[in-house]
């Protein structure tokens, strides 16, 4: 059934870091048509809605502000339950916490479960893409895949590679791993919405010859995601450094084994010198910045200003990499990156932070001509958005005068309250009671 939408209307045809003010597409009063195929049909002001549409049933959000649904580019299914859990630092937190509860999912019953809850949550939090690690077991993936499925979202996950330094439980060896990896794409890559990524954890928990696998995987599925983590604390690159002393660098290791690339995607990218950047910046390889994860547990500042310099800009994308991350909120990482960008004497706006984590993180995935904006054709991916939705955000309302200023107060003091409703292909997954 087509539904007319009607709100406060954003979304973004540009990066406005680069294009300014033509960047954004805003309507005060606006609406939105979805089409009975849950794809957009028309955005533009209530003024102008096509008279063929006028009949059709209406939904008023009233002053909400309605925006493309926000994709996660980078957050673990399984550690769905595991934000504030404690943790010196990155590798002390992974044995201690991380490893045990991926043991888990080897149970199919544990893993359907758990993928349940880990959509609701997205979901109830206005993210209606993300590209998820699971564990190792190919159960696990299988089941995110079968639930994202039902309720027609758009996933993309696979199975977490992982031949050492790390419990028995959740080690598997690089033939298994490879063809089981195989086995999923063969099921699930291209199935409607989902996406396969093939995912060693990091160069810590594979060998040589599961990292060759892998690149094996994507030359022979070109279409396919790639994703790892990257230079996230300096003792995870100092134990690289010792594993694979050949290696000019944590980049290069990846770099070896071919898994640089434009579907590839590294999570965190903190440490880095000029000549990984530089070839970052070559392959065409996303920088996953993961704000509220890194001050969590310590590991730096990204360098937003710096991986965008012009000389070599690299590629980037916004995540909330949950467990480590202490959010399921995409304003709220939003917000943790403004204020990394300060700390590191720069300046990230509110708008741009929106753009990054719709139509940005889109574009960092390849999937801009589905996702992302409000753009006729598109999926009907959105968030309703209520700026007033608490007391302290009401009153910080009263003072807004700008867009900017309503989306930089969302970004710094909203959380999963402030989302009114939340739909994917038009189908309501989420709403406020």
């Amino acid at each position: 059934m087509t539904e007319i939408h009607l709100a406060r209307v954003l979304s973004f045809v540009d990066d406005p870091a680069v294009a300014g003010p033509a960047a954004v597409r805003y309507h005060e009063r606006g609406a939105v048509i979805v089409g009975d195929d849950g794809r957009i049909a028309w955005v533009g002001e209530v003024a102008d809605l096509p008279g063929g549409h006028r009949g059709a049933a209406r939904v008023d959000h009233g002053t909400a502000i309605l925006m493309p649904g926000f994709i996660d580019t980078h957050v673990h299914f399984p550690q769905w339950r595991m934000l504030a859990a404690p943790g010196r630092d990155l590798l002390e937190w992974l044995e201690r916490f991380t490893f045990v509860e991926e043991a888990r999912y080897a149970d199919r019953m544990h893993a359907e479960a758990s993928a349940e809850a880990f959509l609701d949550r997205l979901v109830a939090h206005g993210t209606t893409f993300a590209v998820a690690y699971s564990s190792s077991h190919a159960v696990a993936a299988d089941a995110l895949f079968a639930a994202a499925e039902v309720r027609g979202m758009g996933i993309a996950t696979g199975k977490t590679l992982m031949d050492r330094a790390c419990p028995e439980a959740v080690r598997d060896d690089p033939e298994r791993g490879f063809s089981e990896s195989a086995a999923l794409i063969a099921k699930w890559h291209g199935r409607g919405r989902a996406r396969y990524v093939v995912t060693p954890r990091f160069a810590i928990t594979s060998t040589e010859t599961q990292l060759r696998l892998a690149g094996e995987l994507v030359r022979s599925h070109p279409t396919v995601l790639m994703q790892t983590h990257l230079s996230e604390s300096p003792r995870e690159i100092e134990t690289v450094r010792a594993l694979f002393p050949r290696a000019a660098s944590y980049t290069d290791v990846y770099d070896r084994f071919d898994l640089l690339g434009p579907r590839s995607l590294f999570g965190h990218a903190i440490h880095l010198d000029a000549a990984e950047r530089r070839r970052l910046s070559e392959s065409g390889s996303v920088a996953v910045h993961c704000p509220t994860s890194n001050l969590f547990l310590g590991s730096g500042l990204f360098d937003r200003a710096g991986l965008s310099n012009p000389d070599r800009p690299v590629r980037l994308a916004l995540a909330t990499d949950i467990g480590g991350g202490t959010s399921f909120s995409m304003p709220a990482t939003i917000g943790r990156a403004i204020e990394i960008a300060r700390l590191r004497g720069s300046d990230m706006t509110a708008t741009e932070g929106f753009y990054w984590a719709t139509l940005g993180n889109a574009r960092a995935l390849g999937l801009e001509a589905e996702i992302g904006s409000l753009e006729p054709g598109r999926f009907a991916d959105f968030v309703v958005l209520d700026p007033r939705a608490t007391d302290l955000l009401a009153a910080r309302d009263d003072l807004s005068e700008t867009l900017e200023d309503r989306l930089f107060a969302l970004a710094i003091l909203a959380d999963d309250r402030c989302v009114r409703e939340t739909r994917v292909a038009g189908r309501k997954l989420h709403s406020k009671p």
